[in-house]
């Protein structure tokens, strides 16, 4: 036999017995099925941050996640925060950062940093690594074709904090629908024109509900909602929205959980069909959130 054979080379891959390895792939695949089925064309809206965006492996997991979920046909968007380098870039320019009730004093100095940083570089990071995994994503904020409009958050006391006044999908719909992955800042323009800084769980949750959203899912870096805090066995995996505002109301979800189930249950009372709290330090949890019978997380359903 000619060793030079590439049909010899054929022949002996043939002949090689499977694997463990290679059984569990063919049976991941076949569960993964039914859901690529299921959402193809379908819109899910990705909130992206915490650890998933520090680890370069997590960060690698997770945009790989996207490209692949983009190639069966999902519509993803995805929003992005970026808080840990704003508070570099703002130490690296000897700007003092201040928070007041977990939210940063944002000063017109200040706001000129988190734009740059947000709608700039954190973004443009997450629009290449998407590309270089295969899909094309797009680089946007709230402020590119109206996207989003901002008022100042309660009496101003925050400065150039905002919430969100309006959304305006008709930039986002095309895109969409030509396979594309908008990548979105929470950086917004006011009605007078001054930029504001959003929550990117608050501008996840409305651009879910406006573009009438299959999911909505939240990367974050806790297992989920947990009775106990203090406890990661205490992992409640599916809430109703009645039970959601419950544990609001008595205090079990409370500090940074809080706007995030807040923006859960906003966007499941106008329409989204489901949102979920993930663990971003799992890997792939994205894929094992979509693609799998037991999913992962905590799931907030809108019944109830």
């Amino acid at each position: 036999m000619n060793k030079d054979d590439p049909q010899a080379d054929s022949n002996k891959n043939l002949n090689k017995p499977f694997t463990d390895n290679d059984a569990i792939r063919v049976s991941v695949l076949s569960e993964a099925l039914p859901y690529i089925q299921r959402f193809a064309n379908k819109r899910i809206v990705i909130k992206y941050g915490g650890s998933a965006m520090a680890d370069k492996k997590l960060k690698n997991a997770v945009l790989r996640d996207i490209a692949l979920l983009s190639s069966v046909g999902v519509q993803l968007v995805v929003v992005h925060g970026g808080g840990p380098e704003i508070n570099q870039w703002l130490k690296k320019l000897g700007i003092k950062t201040v928070f007041r009730d977990g939210l940063r004093i944002t000063d017109s100095e200040t706001m000129d940093v988190v734009e740059m940083v947000l709608a700039g570089r954190v973004n443009k990071q997450i629009v290449s690594g998407i590309n270089n995994h295969g899909s094309l994503a797009v680089g946007l904020c709230g402020i590119d074709g109206g996207l989003i409009e901002a008022r100042t958050l309660g009496d101003g006391t925050h400065g150039l904090v905002g919430e969100v006044a309006k959304v305006n999908t008709k930039l986002l719909s095309p895109l969409l629908e030509e396979g594309y992955v908008p990548v979105i800042s929470s950086v917004a323009n006011s009605s007078d024109s001054r930029s504001h800084n959003i929550n990117a769980d608050t501008v996840a949750g409305e651009l879910a509900a406006a573009l009438g959203a299959e999911k909505l899912i939240l990367l974050t870096d806790t297992p989920g909602i947990l009775s106990n805090e203090n406890d990661p066995s205490s992992l409640i995996e599916k809430i109703r929205l009645s039970e959601a505002r419950e544990l609001i109301n008595k205090g079990i979800v409370k500090e940074g959980m809080k706007p995030k189930v807040e923006c859960c249950i906003r966007s499941l009372a106008q329409g989204v069909n489901a949102a979920h709290i993930i663990d971003g330090r799992t890997p792939h949890a994205l894929l094992l959130e979509v693609f799998t019978d037991a999913g992962i997380g905590t799931m907030v359903m809108g019944r109830g």
